[in-house]
């Protein structure tokens, strides 16, 4: 994909989002999902997303997603509160209003920020956690966001009691009902005006802030990073975690500089991102450029999405880290400084991330649980304290707390990112020096991650390959070591192809919304074989689709 030649640089007013127009359009169109399917409610891996002008993200889609989830409550005896969050995009304070209006009217108790502020992904998982380990009346919750998405864009996301993303089953039969809803002009919504819902004492205040950030040091060395007085920037990009960082440089006594405290729904201070638009994407270096414009004044620069649920990790005269790459150096020394976690414990990664993990975690004596992608595939294990960490390749993951108990079940930015700068108090090194040391011990891997064209027909083919579909025996010149439909950690469909050998491999999986397949490669030789094994790879998919 060619580099936009605006990428880095500030939008133009032209290119900003009119957010009036957008809101309003919110309120004012409809959707006809009987003669428009894609404007239908369809959960993805992040829940359902969409755009107010475009009709995939207005009024009646979260009326009746609400109504269905306050069904999918009462037929799971959920009864304890509903904890909801909502991110800085525009269409989240509209889509806010509708949920608590809707859960209210069928009679649910909903909890909400105290100083009706923004709320982190991560702070909707740690309460529901936290609330059902001393409840007998279990609690969920719903967060508002579309996460890094383009500021013309809206998300909503339910989270069971597990605290972690909803899986398949859950996210098939909200998306079902909601859309029987749809159809039938939302005449099972139930709604009850907010003003009467907080005289009801349904809409109860909860001070998110304290209740997360006072228990930061149970899964952070808060101690070990004030001591060594690390200095760290924290670019919140607009987002909702923007009011965190001072009461966590307060209570624990840590340097923190807030580099950007602007909270404005057209994102204008962002720099646009490598296809031109505006996109909150805290691994992309150009996303990221006014942070790196200031990493020499801090010793561990951060940023996050607008949900806080990625990290961005600045290290001084390196950069923006790959993500895969910061993974990797996490996970090395977790498995060195958590000595109260088991050594059964696994430690997660995607199937499409680096095999860098691999080889750390093999070093190391310890687990590796291979995973589809998708961070629902982690919720048991955190939550059940099989799993250590998460990881995604898109800058998401989360771990266990310090004495080996869940701390959050989906991805939290704010401890990955905190972890940067503990692992330069207890080490003396930064994360990319550390990263630095395992590439001289286990190669310098090259990562990317193509698009390639394809109809709808061989992206069905694609989700539907088995091993004996993949006809050659090498791959870039060296033999084939591991075809994967299905993840090695659960087994799980990875709705595509992945093949292994052991200077490389390539993923190939079909995108759920346009007509390309994406393909992921790494290889630990050089520039050459990258382009080697991009080449086999597209020949054998193109192979398996003939067959």
């Amino acid at each position: 994909m060619a580099i936009h030649p605006q990428a880095g640089q500030k939008a133009t007013n032209e290119q900003l989002t009119n957010i009036p127009q957008l809101v309003s359009a919110y309120y004012c169109q409809r959707p006809e999902i009987g003669d428009f399917p894609e404007q239908s409610v369809s959960f993805g891996t992040s829940g359902h997303r969409g755009c107010a002008l475009e009709t995939t993200f207005n009024e009646n889609h979260i009326l009746a997603i609400s109504q269905a989830i306050a069904e999918h409550r009462t037929q799971q005896n959920i009864t304890g509160p509903v904890y909801i969050g909502k991110d800085t995009h525009a269409l989240s304070e509209p889509a806010f209003i509708s949920v608590v209006e809707v859960l209210t009217g069928n009679g649910l108790t909903v909890r909400v920020d105290s100083n009706n502020g923004y709320t982190p992904t991560p702070v909707i998982s740690h309460a529901i956690l936290t609330h059902n380990d001393n409840n007998s009346s279990v609690a969920d919750g719903i967060v508002i966001t579309p996460s890094h998405n383009p500021p013309k864009d809206g998300g909503i996301k339910y989270n069971p009691p597990m605290g972690g993303p909803a899986d398949k089953d859950i996210t098939d039969w909200v998306a079902n009902r909601a859309n029987e809803i749809l159809l039938s002009e939302l005449k099972d919504v139930k709604r009850l005006n907010l003003d009467a819902a907080k005289a009801q004492g349904l809409v109860e205040s909860f001070d998110y802030i304290e209740h997360y950030v006072s228990e930061l040091d149970q899964v952070i060395d808060m101690e070990a990073i004030a001591k060594a007085n690390i200095k760290i920037g924290v670019d919140p990009m607009g987002g909702s975690g923007l009011a965190y960082w001072e009461p966590i440089a307060k209570r624990f006594g840590l340097d923190i500089t807030v580099v950007n405290t602007k909270v404005d729904p057209s994102f204008a201070f962002m720099p646009l991102d490598k296809d031109g638009k505006i996109r909150m994407d805290c691994s992309s270096p150009y996303a990221m450029a006014n942070l790196l414009e200031l990493q020499d004044s801090f010793d561990i620069a951060v940023g996050n999405d607008p949900d806080y649920d990625r990290h961005g990790i600045v290290c001084r005269g390196t950069g923006l880290m790959n993500p895969n790459a910061y993974l990797a150096v996490a996970i090395d020394y977790l498995i060195s400084h958590r000595s109260d976690w088991s050594g059964e414990l696994a430690f997660g990664k995607t199937l499409v991330s680096s095999a860098m993990i691999d080889r750390v975690v093999s070093n190391k004596g310890r687990n590796l649980c291979e995973v589809p992608v998708g961070f629902k595939w982690y919720v048991d294990g955190l939550f059940n304290g099989e799993l250590a960490f998460g990881g995604e390749e898109s800058a998401g993951a989360s771990f266990l707390r310090k004495n080996g108990k869940v701390w959050s079940t989906d991805k939290d930015g704010i401890i990955l990112a905190l972890l940067a700068a503990e692992i330069l108090a207890v080490t003396g090194s930064d994360p990319a020096t550390h990263y630095q040391n395992l590439t001289q011990s286990f190669g310098n891997p090259l990562y990317r991650r193509i698009d390639v064209p394809a109809s709808g027909e061989q992206k069905k083919r694609l989700s539907s390959l088995s091993e004996s579909d993949v006809a050659g025996e090498t791959l870039a010149g060296d033999p084939i070591t591991r075809i994967l439909t299905k993840a090695p950690g659960n087994n799980a469909s990875i709705g595509g192809l992945k093949v292994e050998t052991e200077n490389g491999w390539f993923a190939a999986r079909p995108s759920g919304t346009e007509d390309i397949y994406k393909i992921y490669l790494e290889s630990f030789v050089d520039e050459a074989h990258l382009k080697l094994l991009e080449a086999d790879a597209k020949a054998l998919v193109d192979d398996a689709f003939k067959n």
